[in-house]
């Protein structure tokens, strides 16, 4: 079976990172909002689980919509599919297409439509953190805090990107208790307006941090009358892709097509690096434009930190098989590397993290920012003279392998900050 040296492929991606002639950005899904750096002060965005059991228990406080919910639940699990936020809210908007005059699940038409808005009203709050990390005064214990620290303490050429689908403001609240300028594509002071041809040529800004949001974002909103795209304080107008069918073709529409072509645009120069970490390449839309790019530039990469660790009755699966479909589309183009937690795509060959060698004293303390060696095992030694019960020897037998710890973004981040000269590893308080 194929093996890949994690020693070998991170230190790959150190020498990407530290080089300034690359051009990295980075490409940032849902997982990145649910780290927490501390877990008895942290806040973050539940998990869709968390997250769609949550908005579950708050409709079921309404007599008819909990049997609606109780209906749809069924609907999807008989068509073999999960039950999440995502299935659910697809479910409805399929169902207020169809129904016309009629009645489904006991409902009509108004009767989904009130649904599906308060179901997008509770998805808002619960991305909403930012409001009770500035009432806390918790901003230093963001993960995204100790990322926009590398950020301004990197010395690069070229500004680094940030795409996200996320819609919150926890990269914002990083960016800007570090004090790291950064621009979105918004313009103005009293009502900052999308400039969508400020993206295309971002010249007159060089060096500051781009920061797109690729299904919007809290604070969106459009002007009915000029039909601008406005940032103002987030409301239940905000304008946002929500996680259903039609997330694809919302995507379609500006300002959404504008960081689309910056995305497309981006892979497309010369010594490019894209970082996916927390994004779980289901989008169809987003991949569409990643893979196209890679096909007709020959030296971007794309290298995915895929946390694929899933927990199914308290055993722990691997979601990145060799039949995966991640795995496939890797196997497919060889500028696409994927880091799982226990395995990798690396040069369209599927195989299994192994260390090459027994790291040394001075290997270990690096090895161990990023990379969990499996605990050591105990040998079973045949029976001896009369004993009744075989003796274990706790001697370690030494395999290579182990997990992977960079797809968790804490761990990432951390790794990042282990890269900036004199710095104390998240100890730095300075700018709190």
């Amino acid at each position: 079976m194929t093996t890949h040296d994690p020693m070998q492929y991170v230190k790959g991606l150190q020498q990407l990172l530290i080089s300034d002639k690359k051009r990295v950005s980075f490409l940032f899904g849902a997982g990145t909002s649910i780290a927490k750096k501390d877990k008895d002060k942290s806040i973050s965005v539940p998990a869709i689980g968390k997250m769609t059991s949550d908005i579950e228990e708050k409709l079921n406080k309404t007599k008819n919509y909990k049997t609606v919910i109780e209906e749809i639940k069924e609907e999807i699990q008989t068509q073999a599919l999960d039950y999440n936020i995502e299935s659910l809210l697809s479910n409805i908007e399929q169902k207020i297409n169809i129904i016309g005059g009629g009645t489904l699940n006991e409902l009509k038409k108004d009767g989904f439509e009130k649904l599906l808005k308060e179901i997008k009203k509770q998805v808002r709050e619960m991305v909403s953190v930012h409001k009770h990390i500035l009432q806390d005064g918790n901003i230093k214990y963001l993960v995204h805090t100790d990322f926009a620290e590398w950020i301004g303490k990197s010395d690069r050429k070229h500004s680094v990107e940030i795409f996200t689908t996320n819609y919150d403001y926890l990269f914002e609240l990083g960016l800007e208790s570090k004090k790291i300028p950064y621009y979105d594509g918004f313009t103005g002071s009293y009502q900052p307006f999308f400039n969508s041809e400020s993206v295309d040529n971002l010249d007159f800004i060089p060096t500051q941090t781009k920061l797109w949001k690729l299904h919007g974002s809290l604070g969106w909103h459009l002007n009915g009358q000029t039909k601008q795209v406005l940032r103002k304080d987030s409301d239940s107008d905000d304008i946002l892709i929500y996680p259903s069918i039609l997330k694809y073709n919302e995507s379609k529409k500006q300002p959404y097509t504008a960081m689309m072509d910056r995305l497309s645009n981006f892979l497309q120069k010369p010594d490019t690096v894209l970082i996916t970490c927390g994004y779980s390449f289901s989008d169809e839309h987003i991949n569409e434009r990643v893979m196209t790019a890679l096909n007709t530039n020959t030296t971007a990469h794309v290298i995915a930190l895929f946390y694929d660790i899933n927990w199914n009755d308290n055993k722990k699966e691997y979601l990145l098989t060799e039949g995966s479909p991640l795995s496939k589309l890797a196997k497919s183009n060889g500028k696409l590397s994927v880091f799982g937690c226990k395995n990798a795509v690396i040069d369209t060959q599927y195989g299994k993290w192994k260390l090459k060698r027994e790291p040394d004293k001075d290997d270990a303390i690096n090895l161990d920012i990023y990379f969990d060696s499996d605990a050591p095992i105990d040998i079973d030694i045949p029976k001896r003279n009369n004993d009744s019960v075989p003796e274990k020897k706790g001697e370690e037998k030494w395999t290579g392998e182990g997990e992977l710890s960079l797809p968790n973004f804490e761990k990432f981040v951390y790794f990042l900050k282990s890269m900036i000269i004199n710095n104390n590893l998240f100890g730095d308080d300075s700018n709190e």
